[in-house]
């Protein structure tokens, strides 16, 4: 059904607290929530901005696939960066994770994110296929 959403959430501690998701889907559309560099087995964040960012994008495809969704059904990425420096690291990861795809893209320098280690942190919106899935 159209109307019918469906919520997939991870270990983030903001989401509960904060009341959101890691994604959502409704229809045949996913919506997957601003996903930041955090391992999900405790470990530290990684030190590289490319690491980070193919780090976001296993994260992000994780919520893809719990939904029904795939890496190959995104259609648009937003890529916030602390420091333009990067910005080529941080777009060769993407090319790694989303480059099959080649989704709409945007990539943005912001001052500062939630936690001063992370370098890198994406949105990330799919449409699946007419008939797949729910």
């Amino acid at each position: 059904m159209v109307g019918m959403r469906e919520r997939v959430f991870s270990e983030s501690p903001f989401e509960r607290r904060y009341g959101f998701c890691r994604a959502i889907r409704v229809g045949n559309r996913i919506e997957v929530s601003g996903t930041a560099p955090i391992p999900q087995d405790g470990s530290p964040v990684p030190a590289s901005a490319f690491d980070q960012m193919v780090l976001c994008g296993e994260i992000a495809n994780e919520a893809l696939t719990r939904l029904g969704g795939s890496l190959s059904d995104v259609v648009r990425t937003r890529v916030y960066i602390t420091e333009s420096s990067d910005q080529d690291e941080i777009g060769r990861g993407h090319k790694q994770v989303f480059g099959a795809a080649s989704p709409a893209a945007t990539m943005i320098v912001v001052a500062a994110l939630l936690d001063p280690s992370w370098k890198v942190e994406i949105e990330v919106e799919a449409h699946l296929q007419s008939g797949a899935g729910s």
